[in-house]
């Protein structure tokens, strides 16, 4: 059997729901990536953000063989060590009391809404069960979530989208302030940086405002920190430098460093109004995913930890600025924070991300003709350099193209 037949065999028997690239990798380590024929890559992708430690961390690697050799699920019927030790980390270094875990980004926002109506509904007011969401938001591809996040097409064939959402423009606080003051609202649904939609960053003015919206309507505020949140901006979590703070944030992706796990975190009023039965996840919480997600967030609310991100990521940013001052006919603008960047194209972003794997760099498209640039937070200055060398190369090449 060759070898396109094993590829075509791959290719039918796996539901044809992603665009994949044909590659394949064997292992990795750091922030490397190594191919099954051979390559090696510099992974600026990081699983879609969240190989926040890279790949292979000793420490990630340990405690997950350890635990898998002892336990490794036993459902939320039974008390789990492991889960009320990562509550109380997590709630020890954010605004949040109380914890509920989950598997993914997509569940972490289900169990947000849920949240977030349920506790209208306990004081009194079942009657407000709508979401206001932003254009351009991107929460989930679940039918609950799709609902919630702008993009028409996502919804393109499933049925009647889910009622209670609808969407303002991001940053216009007249649209929100006028949508909040309707009677039949429950919460305010945001990402403080956009990623799929195009890296749009919040202002820290803009936040600080939704969280006065939300209290004099009544609301509860949810921060969608799926992506931005577990360090990737500098700080823990991405509302930490707008000086404000959320009542329900969703968190997922980096908080297990690669291994799935998701929590909705809230204070204890936004989850008042939960008692036994209202939500559930039969593998939520599992007590392999839990040291997994302990272990990467001992890690990364280090302060020594974070503030090398910031240092480094600052740095990233100055040689990402320079790309744009000398090929203004490839890329137009850097945007974002920290390590969520998004590099604005005049050429198609698809084009420079195929250049950039050329060259053996991972990037991650994302919207508004935008390319992702998503390291793991471990990387160093030479891993900038290794990076912005492939970058120029790829933009000299495709500024020949164009002139």
């Amino acid at each position: 059997m060759d070898r396109n037949e094993v590829l075509s065999i791959v290719v039918t028997s796996v539901m044809p729901t992603y665009g994949r690239a044909n590659i394949a990798f064997e292992w990795g380590e750091g922030p490397y990536l190594y191919s099954t024929d051979g390559r090696k890559f510099l992974d600026f992708a990081s699983g879609i953000a969240t190989n926040s430690l890279g790949h292979s961390h000793p420490d990630l690697v340990k405690v997950i063989s350890d635990q898998a050799a002892k336990l490794i699920h036993v459902s939320n019927l039974y008390r789990i060590p492991e889960q009320e030790q990562l509550a109380d980390k997590l709630i020890a270094t954010s605004f949040a009391d109380t914890v509920f875990f989950c598997n993914s980004g997509a569940e972490s926002l289900e169990g947000s809404i849920k949240l977030a109506r349920r506790y209208q509904f306990h004081v009194g007011k079942p009657q407000r069960t709508k979401v206001i969401c932003c254009k351009n938001a991107f929460h989930g591809r679940t039918l609950g979530t799709m609902s919630a996040t702008y993009k028409e097409e996502y919804r393109e064939g499933f049925g009647p989208r889910v009622q209670g959402f609808t969407h303002v423009a991001f940053g216009d606080l007249e649209e929100m302030r006028d949508a909040a003051a309707s009677e039949d609202v429950a919460a305010i649904l945001v990402e403080p940086i956009q990623g799929e939609g195009g890296i749009f960053v919040a202002s820290h003015e803009y936040l600080q405002a939704l969280r006065n919206i939300a209290d004099e309507f009544g609301l509860m505020l949810v921060f969608d920190e799926v992506q931005c949140g577990m360090g990737r901006i500098g700080k823990l979590w991405a509302y930490e430098w707008s000086g404000t703070t959320p009542d329900i944030m969703a968190s997922a992706k980096g908080l297990g460093g690669g291994f799935p796990v998701g929590a909705v975190m809230a204070s204890e009023k936004a989850a008042s109004g939960m008692k036994p039965g209202l939500h559930g996840s039969t593998y939520g919480g599992n007590p392999l995913a839990m040291v997994a997600a302990k272990t990467v967030l001992d890690i990364i609310s280090e302060t020594s930890f974070l503030e090398h991100t910031t240092k480094t990521s600052a740095f990233l940013r100055r040689q990402l600025d320079k790309i744009v001052n000398k090929y203004r006919c490839v890329v137009e603008e850097v945007r974002g924070l920290g390590f969520l960047i998004g590099l604005k194209c005049i050429v198609s972003s698809r084009d420079l991300q195929l250049a950039l794997r050329k060259n053996g760099l991972l990037t991650v498209l994302s919207d508004d003709n935008v390319l992702r640039v998503l390291p793991p937070l471990i990387i160093d200055d030479n891993h900038v350099l290794e990076a912005v060398s492939m970058i120029d190369s790829a933009c000299a090449d495709l500024a020949r193209r164009v002139t």
